[in-house]
């Protein structure tokens, strides 16, 4: 991931490779302290009423789970996510 920003980051979807789920955008990140390095990534939970309206809940997507960052996807494997 050299040079990408988190305005870019945001402006990407999330796609699970193991069942093609199209996860949303990343909305956040979460970062290790010590090292500066993205332990994570946060898109919005799924959709409650017909799409319209977000879930309380956020899925955090391990920074290993990553397979690939591409220029309009973020390609993740996380089983049971959808």
């Amino acid at each position: 991931m050299a040079n990408t920003t988190f305005s870019e980051l945001k402006r990407k979807e999330v796609v699970n490779v193991c069942d093609g789920a199209r996860l949303g955008n990343v909305c956040d990140l979460e970062l290790d302290e010590l090292t500066g390095a993205i332990c994570s990534v946060i898109v919005p939970g799924p959709s409650r009423f017909m799409g319209i309206f977000k879930g309380s809940e956020e899925l955090v997507i391990p920074y290993c789970k990553i397979q690939k960052i591409g220029g309009d996807v973020i390609l993740v494997q996380v089983d049971g996510i959808s």
